[in-house]
């Protein structure tokens, strides 16, 4: 397919972005009154602007919204990881682990199998769908119980909190892995694929910390100019990433690694920069919904409708439980607050985002199966989004 780029220059492309930005603030503010999360009015106002909405701005470049997501989710997972107080998440690390390696490898054998055995598509094509639909997003989570004012009891805030940024490293490395798996003639064994990942994860915690360490310790010297602290957060962050990426390792986990380390050390004007990295992040959110929502055709959602409920359904009511109730098994979580994290495991921006790695590479059905992904992703918002605080009302949560 074509690609159609903005046709439009600077001041109109920069009046067309401001607005957008500031229609999808004032929006998340009414929607925060009746819990809808802020995702799903940033990707409505998105598809609206694009062309098959009222706004007409044509826009069909992947390649564009890939690096805008990319660098977005560095910049998320890093103030994800930043504003993470270690004493409070330490209890639930164990849950919250098992249910980002472990929960997601069974989120995605679960779904390929009901896509395999059910749809009869292609263990790979499965197997790559179940793991583009396995990332959650608590962000969107903790937008309504915010908003309406839901605090949870016991550590299910935590384990949700952590899981949401251990996860995503862990979807991104199966979804690349099994899209290079689709140029290869010969499969990679199993062991293979382990040491792989072992490798890729080991590394990035490894210097995630050891970045972590140096970055506190650089923002804790006396600069002549306060206002470059920020600044030299987020390019070390961009460093990290960046460093550990060509080094082999998932840059994600570092980021992320790296954001909870500085996050815990002692350095000057800590609540100037944590104010920083709270807007840096919802900038970055707001910037990439917008692009994923202009990226998608609506007219292209309407023949997926039945498809999309269904996997949706399936996903939300069956690969979901199985994955938390069997990574949880030993656990001292109880039955109702394995319901709610169940309930609570929303799919957000980092699956549409992966799924656009599918229309970068040029994948068969590629534009299709973004589209389902996305229609999935909204479903799920919908349906779980506006009833998470009824569910932990229900459960006594």
């Amino acid at each position: 397919m074509e690609s159609i780029r903005l046709d439009l220059d600077f001041e109109h492309l920069l009046l067309a972005g401001s607005l957008l930005m500031v229609m999808s603030v004032l929006l998340s503010q009414a929607s925060s009154r009746v819990g809808i999360p802020s995702l799903l009015l940033f990707l409505a106002v998105g598809m609206l602007a694009g062309s098959d909405g009222p706004g007409g701005i044509h826009f069909d470049d992947p390649e564009v919204v890939e690096l805008l997501g990319m660098t977005s989710l560095i910049v998320i997972l890093y103030g994800g990881g930043f504003d993470t107080r270690w004493a409070s998440v330490r209890p639930a690390l164990a849950r919250a682990i098992s249910l980002a390696t472990l929960g997601v490898a069974i989120s995605v054998v679960v779904f390929a199998a009901l896509g395999v055995y059910l749809a009869g598509i292609p263990w790979r094509q499965a197997l790559l769908l179940g793991a583009i639909v396995s990332s959650t997003d608590a962000a969107a989570v903790f937008g309504v119980l915010r908003s309406r004012k839901t605090p949870l009891k016991g550590r299910v805030g935590e384990i949700l909190e952590f899981e949401s940024g251990a996860n995503d490293p862990m979807a991104v490395f199966l979804t690349m892995a099994l899209i290079q798996m689709a140029h290869s003639e010969q499969a990679p064994s199993a062991l293979e694929f382990v040491l792989g990942f072992g490798f890729q994860m080991g590394v990035g915690a490894i210097m995630g910390i050891g970045f972590g360490w140096a970055i506190g310790r650089l923002l804790g010297l006396t600069l002549s100019v306060p206002g470059l602290r920020p600044t030299l957060s987020i390019a070390l962050a961009l460093l990290t990433f960046s460093t550990t990426a060509l080094a082999g390792g998932s840059g994600f986990l570092a980021v992320y690694v790296a954001g909870i380390i500085v996050g815990n050390m002692p350095f000057p004007e800590r609540e100037n920069l944590n104010s920083f990295h709270d807007g840096i992040a919802w900038l970055a959110q707001v910037l990439m919904f917008l692009a994923l929502g202009l990226l998608v055709f609506p007219s292209r959602l309407v023949p997926l409708i039945p498809s999309g409920v269904v996997i949706a359904f399936a996903v939300i009511f069956v690969v979901r439980p199985v994955a938390v109730f069997i990574s949880l098994a030993f656990s001292s979580s109880t039955f109702r607050e394995k319901l709610f994290i169940s309930w609570a495991g929303l799919r957000g921006a980092v699956p549409i985002m992966l799924a656009t790695l599918l229309l970068v590479d040029r994948a068969p059905l590629a534009d299709e199966a973004f589209h389902l992904v996305f229609f999935v992703v909204l479903f799920s918002v919908l349906l779980q989004g506006t009833t998470i605080p009824l569910v932990a009302r229900w459960l006594r949560l």
